[in-house]
Parts: structure tokens; sequence; C-alpha cells
């Protein structure tokens, strides 16, 4: 099996809260990297502004954007519409499953500026791989114990 890409993903509070309650079961995008499952270590965006989860996710379900949408209404009824009209005009769209949420104490903003020296959080992701001193801190962060872990079933 090939190796998770380990990213540094941005995500607003209430989309982490649907995986917990069971809602979230995909992340759709519009561009991903294809082929090859990720590692996400989590930030939380403002107000929270904390490093607070680790996601691993499978490889990318590519497709056309009624087949994404398709995906997305069988996990939650109405959901389609809205993942449609976010791939609108793509030719295709990236349905990436989640498998599984790791949930730990976390690091605050201000506790990643004084581990780095500086941080902005990201935008949307970065790709790890290309910084490794975040990495090594994001690796070390989750190597603590989980407060919460959540499995993900897909039918």
């Amino acid at each position: 099996m090939t190796e998770p890409e380990p990213v540094l993903m941005a995500l607003h509070e209430q989309h982490y809260k649907l995986m917990w309650q069971g809602l979230k079961k995909h992340e759709f995008r519009r561009r991903y990297m294809e082929g090859r499952p990720t590692r996400w270590f989590v930030y939380l965006t403002a107000p929270l502004a904390r490093l607070t989860a680790v996601i691993d996710l499978g490889p990318p379900v590519v497709d056309v954007p009624d087949r994404i949408a398709a995906i997305a209404e069988q996990a939650q009824a109405g959901n389609g519409a809205r993942v449609l009209e976010y791939l609108k005009g793509l030719d295709r769209g990236f349905a990436i499953p989640i498998l599984r949420v790791s949930e730990y104490p976390g690091l605050s903003i201000e506790d990643l500026r004084n581990e780095l020296g500086s941080f902005q959080p990201p935008q949307a992701y970065i790709r790890l791989r290309r910084h490794e001193h975040l990495l090594a801190v994001c690796e070390k962060f989750a190597a603590e114990t989980p407060t919460r872990q959540l499995s993900v079933r897909h039918r």
C-alpha cells in the first residue's frame, strides 16, 4: 500500500463536527492529489485556531460532478445539490473517503509559533514533505495519545 501523503489542512469547526456526528464521510474538493491516501493534520480555523486532529483518508474517487454529487447525496440528503454547485463548471471532482479521525489535546497557534519561530495558518492545505520542520511538529503532536477516535464505515 502507498504511504499516505502528509498534509496540514485548515478546516472550519462546523465541518469537523459533522465527522463526529457521522454526517460527513467524505471530503469533497475541486482539486486534490490523485491515486494515494492522505493523512491530514487538521488545523481548525479561528476562533479555535488550533492544531487538533489527524484524519486518515483513502485515495480519492475522481469522477464527473454528477457522480461526486451522488456520493454526497447518499451520505446526507440534500448535500448532493451543494456539492454539485461547488463543482459547477468542472469536468471532474474529488470525493475523498474519511477513514479515521483522531483528536488530540492539540497545539494552539501560539504553541505552533513558539515551536516553529513563525507560523501562518494554511489557506487550504500544505503538503508537509516540503516543510520538514512543520512535519516534525505535526508528527510529534500526533504521537500523543488521542483524546477520542472515530473509525468511519463506508457501505
